[in-house]
C-alpha cells in the first residue's frame, strides 16, 4: 500500500474516531421508536445523525403514561414507581441532540436527564455505537422525561412499553394535526 493510501486510511480512521467521540447515547421509549409516528425524525439527515444501537429497558421503574388531548407518551421522572420501561438506544451527533432538545420542548415540556439502562440486545456495529454491551449489561444514556406533569397523570395506567397502535385505544395526534 502506498504512502498516500496509508495516509488517507489513517485520516479516515481518525475522522471516524473523532466523530464517534462526539456521539451521545439517547434512549427513546415513545413516538421516536422505529415503527412509531415520529420515527421519521430520527432518520431525517437534515436533523442530524442517529444510529440505532440496540434495545434496552430502564434499570429503575418509572411511570410511562399516555396523557393530554393529543395522547402523548410521557415518562414521569419519578424513579421507583411504575415499570422498567422498554425502548431503543441511539447514538446521535450534536446536531441531532439539539434537534431532539427542540422537538421535545426541552427544558419546559421534557427535561433531558441521564438514566441507567439494562441492555436487551446490542446490534450497533457501525463503529459509532461505543459502549457495546452484552445482554444484561448496564449503560447510561440521555432520556427525555418530565417533572412538569399534571397530578392526575399519576392515576393513569402505567405502561412498560409504548406503541401508538397499542390496545390502550388512544390515538396519538401528530404535531401537524394539533390545534
Amino acid at each position: 500500500m502506498g504512502k498516500t493510501k496509508v495516509a488517507a486510511l489513517f485520516f479516515l480512521l481518525q475522522t471516524q474516531a473523532s466523530f464517534a467521540a462526539q456521539m451521545t447515547h439517547v434512549f427513546v421509549y415513545g413516538t421516536l421508536k422505529n415503527g412509531q409516528p415520529n420515527y421519521f425524525r430520527m432518520t431525517n439527515r437534515s436533523n442530524g445523525k442517529a444510529v440505532f444501537c440496540g434495545h434496552a429497558h430502564t434499570v429503575e421503574r418509572f411511570p410511562l403514561v399516555i396523557a393530554g388531548k393529543y395522547s402523548i407518551p410521557f415518562l414521569l421522572n419519578i424513579p421507583g414507581k411504575g415499570h422498567q420501561v422498554k425502548g431503543e438506544v441511539y447514538c446521535v451527533d450534536p446536531q441531532m441532540l439539539q434537534f431532539l432538545d427542540e422537538f421535545e420542548g426541552c427544558p419546559h415540556m421534557y427535561q433531558r436527564t441521564r438514566v441507567n439502562l439494562e441492555v436487551e440486545d446490542w446490534v450497533g456495529d457501525s463503529g459509532m455505537c461505543e459502549g457495546k454491551g452484552a445482554p444484561g449489561s448496564q449503560m447510561e444514556a440521555f432520556v427525555y422525561s418530565t417533572t412538569t406533569y399534571q397530578p392526575q397523570w399519576l392515576t393513569l395506567p402505567y405502561l412498560e412499553s409504548y406503541d401508538a397502535k397499542g390496545d390502550h385505544g388512544l390515538i396519538y395526534v401528530s404535531r401537524e394535526y394539533r390545534t
